[in-house]
């Protein structure tokens, strides 16, 4: 059968790879990498064929399905064969081989612990499958949810990478040689060249604009190319804004990963949402790097959307490999959006549902954030502690004497900065408080109230005002607060905009549910 890659064909090179040898996994329990079990066999060979007549549907179900079945009953604790001994099977296919070997490192991050060595041979495969994607002309379509998996993949060995050397204090000399060899592998800047060539190659963002026009059908088709063409390139830039979004955010520059993520209108239905795993992490990282830039508001919203969404269908997705994360995604926004709250009180755009699940989790923590005194800014710690994503330091370590560990030096940054943000707006909760109460107020009334004086209470009004106030995406300053005010002759006037009761919202939410208890029922099997 003739290939359908249509790229410059070259039989897979088979130079030995140390780690494929099962590293320091697998050896004590007899692993051979050599060995091919009958099922892998028909696994790979099958796998093959389906990639070669782009059958998306059988390639999902083989990925998604006999994969993760496989792994479970065969390598728990063990690698699958290395990619030599497979690559017989499937006629020494270049492409297949680097798709088989992404598949393979992914499976030894999620079961067993990588070397050093295997990390750096991760490095090496992305490396040699993103330039097959960027530089041939790969003819495959492949299921999105594998297009996903791999941007994700490939972001999150690099952040375990990072984490992983900047522990020095217990390396093997062998482990520390392996820095100091292979210093260029998940280089930061290496990691951010594949992603934004991977957008910039796929014209992903030129497809976008099209789109809006009338003049593409990519959400439609859910990135699938219909035409017979390939999807593959254009689902990698696509998700590599995402990616980009998420390596920004480690790094702390959240202006950079909003900006990186602004072609995709999140505001709409989009491919990114047909993914869960795509969905969830997408909105994490979008409402953190709000979050971190002030923009409560739109933290909140979109906090409160994902959340609701993930009450309707996480029982959908019990069986997939990503439910663990997806719970814990979940319970971390939670989190975030319990200091959204405490911050910048907005309940009107919180959901009846996702205000009872936050109340249950953290209303003696919100109660206690409000006071703004040592305790809150415990909680405060906490919940950010336990919410925020793995920071990381991308320089690579000087590893002369002593060695250190510096793995937590970038989250203890990012701590101390949110929390100098919390202290800054101690006294603003008071104001808000008292602003409450009245539609006009004299300063020297709401001076006396405070029991500070007049020229530090416009100090604390000024300070309102700012940090009420946030830059969006367009460079609109907008309001966070549910109240505004402002001052003529010394007197205070509020703005307290009340919220118009939307009677449609109401019925529809209580026709979703009965449509929920219906379906429920419908499920019920009667004796």
């Amino acid at each position: 059968m003739a290939s359908s890659y249509d790229y410059d064909d070259g039989l897979y090179d088979s130079r030995p790879y140390p780690s494929s040898a099962g590293g320091q996994q697998g050896g004590d329990l007899g692993y051979d990498p050599n060995f091919v079990p009958d099922s892998v066999k028909t696994f790979v060979v099958h796998l093959y064929r389906y990639i070669r007549e782009k059958n998306v549907y059988e390639i999902l179900q083989m990925y998604e399905g006999s994969f993760q079945r496989l792994s479970e009953r065969m390598f728990r604790d063990s690698p699958w064969p290395s990619v030599e001994a497979v690559a017989p099977y499937v006629d020494n296919d270049h492409v297949f081989c680097l798709l088989y070997r992404e598949m393979w490192f992914r499976h030894v991050y999620a079961r067993l612990s990588p070397t050093g060595r295997q990390r750096v041979d991760s490095w090496d495969n992305y490396c040699s499958l993103f330039s097959v994607v960027l530089h041939g002309v790969v003819n495959m379509q492949l299921p999105i949810l594998w297009l996903w998996d791999m941007v994700d993949e490939f972001v999150y060995q690099f952040q375990s990478y990072c984490q992983y050397r900047a522990k020095l204090k217990n390396k093997t000399e062998e482990e520390l040689q392996l820095l100091k060899q292979y210093d260029q592998a998940w280089n930061v800047y290496g990691v951010l060249n594949y992603l934004q060539a991977l957008v910039e190659k796929s014209m992903i963002i030129q497809i976008l604009e099209r789109e809006k026009e009338g003049l593409e059908q990519f959400t439609a088709t859910d990135g699938y190319d219909y035409q017979g063409g390939s999807n593959v390139l254009k689902m990698l830039g696509y998700y590599s804004m995402i990616g980009l979004l998420r390596v920004h955010c480690l790094l702390g520059d959240y202006h950079t990963g909003l900006k990186c993520l602004a072609p995709i209108d999140i505001s709409q239905q989009g491919v990114y949402t047909t993914v869960i795993g795509s969905h969830i992490f997408t909105i994490y990282h979008y409402g953190f790097a709000n979050l971190m830039l002030r923009r409560y508001v739109e933290a909140t919203r979109e906090f409160n959307k994902i959340l609701l969404y993930i009450l309707k269908f996480k029982q959908y997705h019990q069986k997939s490999p990503q439910f663990d994360q997806i719970l814990k995604k979940n319970e971390q926004m939670y989190a975030l959006l319990a200091i959204c709250l405490s911050l910048c009180p907005q309940t009107k755009f919180i959901e009846e549902n996702v205000s009872a699940q936050l109340k249950e989790k953290y209303n003696d923590k919100m109660l206690k954030m409000q006071r703004f005194d040592d305790e809150a800014y415990a909680v405060f710690d906490e919940l950010f502690s336990y919410a925020c994503p793995k920071f990381i330091t991308p320089s690579a370590p000087a590893l002369e004497e002593p060695l250190i560990n510096y793995n937590q030096d970038a989250y203890r940054l990012q701590l101390k900065l949110f929390l100098y943000e919390v202290k800054q707006q101690q006294l603003l909760a008071g104001v808000r408080n008292y602003l409450k109460l009245y539609s006009t107020i004299s300063i020297a009334k709401l001076a006396t109230y405070m029991e500070v004086d007049e020229a530090t209470l416009r100090t604390i009004l000024m300070t309102y005002k700012h940090k009420m106030h946030a830059v969006d995406s367009d460079g609109k300053i907008i309001c966070n607060s549910d109240l505004d005010f402002f001052i003529i002759d010394d007197i205070i006037h509020v703005i307290d905009p009340k919220a118009r009761k939307l009677h449609g919202d109401y019925f529809l939410r209580q026709i979703l549910k009965f449509e929920e208890i219906i379906a429920e029922l419908d499920r019920v099997k009667l004796d």
